[in-house]
């Protein structure tokens, strides 16, 4: 039995999120700002009226045969990751590895350094970082790749932290974090690029996306190599 409680429809507003929001075709104006419908103050309303609504009298008894059913999933979702796009290709990295998650912006060049993978310094908040280029690292062509149809897109900068030195990375989309069981992971497949495979321990699906899951250590080792 699977128990269902809906939030409140607010005034002139319903359910956007379902509508026009991530669940829905993702066409909101505010996505572009919030990344997520749970970040918008339409939600947390929704969010706010649904735990003050009036509870029926057979709320109690309804939760508790809920949680006498045996538990029809024996996966355990063990592990998370924050899952993104380069070019055409869905990859992701361990969530413990990011600090944050910000706007694009213009990276400014360095002089006399011409390394592959180092697309210069971008200022986030107040604060420098280098802007390193997964794309380049990876061997995957960035020029490539678009959103899947009605999937609004967020082009972003992945801020990461490896060994007290921090990246900025560029990504021309972000799906946001997920958890999934270690136990689900499956071995790349032969048919991804060499420069690719090398730097991935394994692939997951979700959905309609195969997800490259990139080797945290392998990839902190190359940011720091770049940046010598």
């Amino acid at each position: 039995m699977t128990i269902s409680i809906q939030p409140v429809p607010i005034a002139g507003v319903e359910d956007c999120w379902n509508r026009i929001g991530v669940v829905g075709d993702q066409s909101c104006e505010k996505l572009e700002r919030h990344v997520h419908c749970r970040n918008c103050d339409v939600y947390a309303g929704a969010a706010q009226r649904n735990l003050q609504r009036l509870v029926g009298d057979d709320y109690k008894k309804d939760w508790a045969e809920h949680f006498r059913q045996a538990a029809t999933d024996t996966q355990t979702l063990d592990a998370s990751c924050l899952v993104f796009r380069i070019g055409r290709e869905w990859l992701s990295l361990p969530t413990r590895l990011f600090v944050a998650v910000a706007p694009q912006a213009r990276p400014h060049r360095l002089p006399h350094r011409a390394t592959a993978g180092l697309i210069g310094i971008v200022n986030v908040g107040g604060t420098l970082y280098p802007c390193m280029s997964l794309a380049a690292l990876l061997g995957v062509d960035d020029s490539e790749g678009e959103a899947a149809t009605h999937r609004h897109t967020f082009a972003r900068l992945l801020l990461i932290q490896w060994e007290g030195q921090s990246y900025a990375l560029p990504v021309a989309d972000l799906h946001g974090i997920m958890r999934y069981a270690s136990a689900t992971v499956q071995a790349p497949a032969a048919t991804i690029n060499k420069g690719l495979s090398r730097f991935l321990s394994g692939v997951i699906s979700h959905q309609d996306m195969h997800i490259g899951m990139l080797d945290a250590t392998l990839i902190g080792y190359q940011l720091a190599r770049t940046l010598r």
